[in-house]
C-alpha cells in the first residue's frame, strides 16, 4: 500500500491551510485599530468566550506529542496511557475550582508576574528564562520534530526539512496576529483535528474488523481489539516480577501501575495545566466564570481524546502482531502514520489536515506564550521600562519569529535523540525533570502564606537537582531496591527507578526543603496572597459540569481497571 498522496488530497490539505488563514485575517482585520494595544495582542483584550478558551486550551494541548507520540504508546501500553488524559480532567476541574482565582482576583497574566508579585524579582526572572528554553528548545522542537516526521512518512518522500519550514510558516502567520487570532482559530483547528481524529478511529477499528473477517463495522473490528490485545485494555500495569520480560519491565517502567497514580501522574497534570503560561493564559484574560466554564469544557474534551489519539495506537498494534501492518516507520511512534496509510483518498488528506491542525495549533500557542514572557517579564523590565503599546506589541511579534528560527534551527541539527523511549514518553519524562520543583513552588506560594522567597529558589533548583539524582543516579549510589523506590533493568546493561515515583520523591522532598525553610521565616509572608472562602465558591451551572465530568471518568475506570 502506497503512502504517496493523491491530488483530492493535496486540495484538502490546502483548502484547510486557505480557510484557517482567511479566517485569522478575518479576526486580524476586526481588530485592527487595537493593533497597537499590547493587552489585545497578549490576552485577546479579555473577550474570549469560554467556548473559545475550552476549544483552544484542547487545540494548543494535543499536537504531535499526542497524535504520534500517544498512538505510539497506545501500541505498546494500550489503555494505561489514556491515564493521562482522564486525570487531566480532574486536574482541570482542581485548576478551575482553586487555582484560576488565585490568579484571577491577584490579576496575574503571565506566571513570572506570579513569582514576582509573591516571592521576589530574582524568582520571577529565574523562571522567566527558564520557561522560555523550556518552551523553545523542549516544547517547540519536540512537536516540529515529531510533526514532520509523521507527516513526512505519509507524503512517501524525504521532505522532512521541507515540512518542518512549511509547519513554522503556517503557525508564524496564526501567531502573528496575536492571541485572540490564535485562539479563535484554535476554535477551526480543534473542530478539524476532531472530526479528523474521529474519521481515522473509525476506518482503523473498520480495517480491523475486514482483516478479521467481521466485516467492516467498526463496534466489531473494536470487539476484536479487546480480544486480540485483552492486556491493552487494563488501566493498571502490573509490578515485574522475577520471570518478566524486559518488554514488559519497560512496560512498567513508562507507567508504573498504581505508583503513577500516588505520584507521577498528578504533578505533571497539575503542573501542566495550573503551573503553565502556555495553557493558562487561555483563561488569565476572562472573567472568573468565564474561564472556569471554558477550562471545564476543555476536561469533558480531554475525555474523548483517548478515543482520538490512542485507539488508533492499539488498533496499530493487533495488525501488526497479525502481519496486516508493514515494519513500522520510527518504531512505535510510525503506529499512527501506518494507520493513516488505510485511509481512502480525501479523508486521507483531511486527517493529514487535522495533524497539521494539531501541530500548528500547538506551535501557535507556545510562540505567543513565549512572546509574553519575554515581553512583559523581561523586556520591560530590564530593557524598556518605559516601553509604549506600540513598542510592546513589535518586541512581541519579534519574539515570535525569532523563538521560531531558533526551534526550526535546532531540531534540524537532529538534537533531539527521541527515538528510543517514543516521542510522548520523552517529553513528560524530561519536563519532569523540573516539574516537582516548579509545582511545589505555585502549590505553597498560592496556599501556605508562610512560604518564603528564598524557599522558592532552593525548591525549584532542589527540585531539578533531586530529579536529576532520582532517574540517573540513585540505582548505582543507593542500590536498586530500599524502603524509597524499586529499582528495575533498563535492557541496556543498568538499572532504572520510573519516572513517575522519581517525580514523586522529588516532590515529596522538595515539599519538606521549602516548608522547612519557611519555618525560618515570618509566620506570614508579607506577600502572600489574600485568600477567602468567596474566591473558590462555584455557581450551579460550575457545579453540574463537575459532576457530570467526575461521573464519566469513573465509568471509564469502572470499564478499563
Amino acid at each position: 500500500m502506497s503512502n504517496n498522496l493523491a491530488t483530492t488530497d493535496y486540495v484538502v490539505i490546502i483548502l484547510y491551510f486557505i480557510i484557517v488563514s482567511a479566517y485569522g485575517y478575518s479576526i486580524y482585520h476586526k481588530r485592527k485599530r487595537n493593533e497597537q494595544d499590547a493587552k489585545a495582542f497578549f490576552l485577546a483584550e479579555g473577550t474570549l468566550t469560554w467556548w473559545a478558551i475550552g476549544a483552544s486550551l484542547i487545540a494548543s494541548n494535543i499536537s504531535a506529542e499526542q497524535f504520534i507520540g500517544m498512538s505510539g504508546e497506545g501500541f505498546f501500553l494500550g489503555v494505561a496511557v489514556a491515564a493521562y488524559e482522564w486525570i487531566a480532567a480532574i486536574a482541570l476541574i482542581i485548576v478551575a475550582v482553586w487555582f484560576i482565582p488565585v490568579y484571577l482576583k491577584n490579576k496575574i497574566y503571565t506566571m513570572p508576574q506570579f513569582l514576582k508579585t509573591r516571592y521576589n524579582e530574582s524568582v520571577a526572572l529565574i523562571m522567566a528564562i527558564f520557561w522560555l528554553f523550556l518552551y523553545i528548545f523542549v516544547n517547540l522542537t519536540s512537536i516540529l520534530y515529531l510533526g514532520a516526521v509523521a507527516i513526512n512518512g505519509l507524503t512517501g518522500g524525504d521532505y522532512l526539512h521541507v515540512i518542518m519550514i512549511g509547519l513554522a510558516l503556517f503557525a508564524l502567520i496564526i501567531s502573528l496576529g496575536g492571541m485572540k487570532v490564535v485562539a479563535y482559530t484554535d476554535v477551526i483547528q480543534v473542530a478539524v483535528l476532531i472530526f479528523g481524529g474521529l474519521v481515522t478511529t473509525y476506518i482503523a477499528l473498520t480495517v480491523v474488523g475486514e482483516r478479521f473477517g467481521v466485516g467492516a463495522d467498526a463496534i466489531a473490528g473494536f470487539k476484536v481489539l479487546m480480544d486480540q490485545a485483552p492486556e491493552h485494555f487494563k488501566m493498571i500495569i502490573p509490578e515485574p516480577t522475577a520471570t518478566s520480560s524486559q518488554i514488559d519491565i519497560n512496560k512498567y517502567l513508562t507507567f508504573p501501575g498504581i505508583a503513577s497514580y500516588l505520584a507521577g501522574i498528578w504533578i505533571i497534570n497539575l503542573n501542566y495545566w495550573g503551573c503553565n503560561q502556555y495553557i493558562t493564559q487561555r483563561a488569565l484574560g476572562a472573567d472568573l466564570h468565564t474561564a472556569r466554564t471554558g477550562i471545564l469544557f476543555a476536561g469533558i474534551l480531554k475525555l474523548f481524546m483517548p478515543l482520538i489519539v490512542m485507539l488508533p495506537g492499539i488498533a496499530a498494534f493487533v495488525l501488526y502482531k497479525n502481519g496486516h501492518l508493514p515494519q513500522l516507520v520510527g518504531g512505535k511512534d510510525g503506529a499512527y502514520s501506518a494507520i493513516l496509510t488505510f485511509l481512502p483518498t480525501g479523508l486521507k488528506g483531511l486527517s493529514i489536515a487535522a495533524l497539521t491542525a494539531a501541530i500548528v495549533a500547538s506551535l501557535a500557542g507556545k510562540v505567543n506564550s513565549i512572546s509574553t514572557i519575554f515581553t512583559l517579564d523581561i523586556y520591560t523590565k530590564y530593557f524598556k521600562s518605559g516601553a509604549d503599546e506600540k513598542n510592546l506589541v513589535i518586541i512581541g511579534r519579534l519574539t515570535v519569529f525569532v523563538s521560531m528560527i531558533l526551534a526550526v534551527m535546532f531540531t534540524w541539527s537532529d538534537l533531539l535523540g527521541i527515538g528510543g523511549v517514543g516521542g510522548f514518553t520523552y517529553i513528560q519524562k524530561y519536563t519532569g525533570f523540573i516539574s516537582p520543583g516548579v509545582f511545589a513552588m505555585f502549590f505553597l506560594g498560592m496556599f501556605w502564606k508562610r512560604t518564603t522567597g528564598l524557599a522558592a529558589i532552593v525548591g525549584v533548583i532542589a527540585g531539578f537537582l533531586l530529579s536529576v539524582f532520582f532517574n540517573e543516579m540513585a540505582p548505582a549510589l543507593l542500590g536498586h531496591e530500599n524502603f524509597l523506590y524499586t529499582a528495575y533493568p533498563n535492557g541496556n546493561g543498568g538499572y532504572e527507578i520510573p519516572f513517575h515515583i522519581c517525580m514523586g520523591l522529588s516532590f515529596a522532598f522538595t515539599m519538606i526543603l521549602m516548608i522547612a525553610i519557611s519555618f525560618g521565616g515570618p509566620k506570614v509572608n508579607p506577600k502572600a496572597f489574600e485568600l477567602d472562602a468567596d474566591m473558590f465558591k462555584v455557581k450551579p451551572s460550575t457545579l453540574v459540569l463537575i459532576i457530570i465530568t467526575l461521573l464519566m471518568i469513573a465509568a471509564l475506570y469502572v470499564k478499563f481497571w
